[in-house]
């Protein structure tokens, strides 16, 4: 097997990106853009450090994220497994991507950047919820912003498919296995409902 190894093999493979495509990037929230983003409650935050990449979902009852200016969101880092993985990246390497998505909708918009983290108090009292607040909050100075292809989600059916999650196996499962049964199992899989409801924020 070969592997292609420069970019003009690359290139060659593939036609010229349409006008479009490049057309539609932009610098800032532009007001179309703004409200294709504020109508998200989940994104993907990838960022990238010493040790690897990583990608984390990241949703909410509303917004996902809040402008903080027109060059800046702002994203709020609710209760989670404790890992920062994400946050740790953030402080030793400021670069990410945040791929936001809408239900129902087959387009992705993608903001590209970088990121810095603060536990400002003010900054967290704008994201209190249920008299809790995010331990930091991520700003993002957006470098560009533009829309991913559709066809992505169009292919995988991500909205119209039904519920597939019959098929899959438990996080307690999951568990299990990688513990070789010290963890999880059917206990963590009937607990983990209710401590999430309670634990949310």
């Amino acid at each position: 097997m070969e592997f292609i190894e420069d970019i003009d093999t690359l290139e060659g493979l593939y036609g010229t990106p349409g006008a479009p495509s490049l057309r539609k990037v932009a610098h800032g929230l532009t007001p179309l853009y703004r409200k294709w983003i504020m109508a998200s409650r989940l994104c993907i935050l990838s960022t990238v450090g010493p040790e690897g990449v990583d990608g984390s979902p990241r949703g909410d009852d509303g917004p996902v994220v809040l402008e903080h200016d027109a060059k800046t969101l702002a994203l709020p880092d609710w209760r989670g497994n404790n890992r920062l993985d994400s946050l740790r990246n953030i402080v030793r390497d400021p670069r990410v991507s945040l791929m936001f998505m809408v239900s129902g909708s087959n387009t992705v918009v993608r903001v590209n950047g970088t990121a810095r983290l603060t536990a400002d108090e003010d900054l967290r009292a704008r994201f209190e919820k249920q008299g809790k607040q995010p331990a930091t909050v991520i700003l993002i100075d957006i470098a560009e912003v533009y829309s991913q292809c559709a066809r992505a989600l169009m292919r995988a059916r991500t909205w119209t498919s039904g519920d597939e999650s019959a098929l899959l196996p438990t996080v307690g499962e999951i568990l299990a296995e990688a513990s070789d049964g010290e963890e999880g199992g059917a206990r963590y899989d009937r607990d983990w409902g209710p401590r999430a409801e309670k634990t949310m924020w």
